[in-house]
């Protein structure tokens, strides 16, 4: 599977920001969306947001007008942009491509970087 390198994660407190980066080395033929997902203890991983291969972005509710997706399928890079920042935005990131190589779909992850929100 294509690698995927994530960084930008850390220590920051309430209403500051982020900038998540996401890089792919591999070989890619068609990227069918781009995202970034969150996981906390004891909870199932949720998208926080995603873009799909015709540009389009969406977000969960609790992001939005304080995270933006961007990336560059071209160049098989993610970011996610995160402003105004709460404690509950806690968790681990991670990246995810969803890519066909070969005609064969598949789905890569990154391995995960900590977002901690202070109060």
């Amino acid at each position: 599977q294509v690698q995927l390198v994530e960084s930008g994660g850390g220590l920051v407190q309430a209403g500051g920001s982020l900038r998540l980066s996401c890089a792919a080395s591999g070989r890619i033929s068609v990227i069918n969306a781009m995202g970034w997902y969150r996981q906390v203890p004891g909870k199932q991983r949720e998208l926080v947001a995603r873009i799909t291969g015709n540009g389009r972005s969406n977000y969960v509710d609790s992001v939005k007008g304080r995270f933006t997706i961007s990336g560059d399928n071209a160049k098989g890079t993610v970011y996610l942009q995160m402003n105004s920042l709460k404690p509950e935005d806690t968790a681990v990131y991670y990246c995810n491509l969803v890519y066909i190589t070969l005609g064969i779909n598949f789905d890569s992850w990154g391995q995960g970087t900590q977002v901690t929100v202070s109060s």
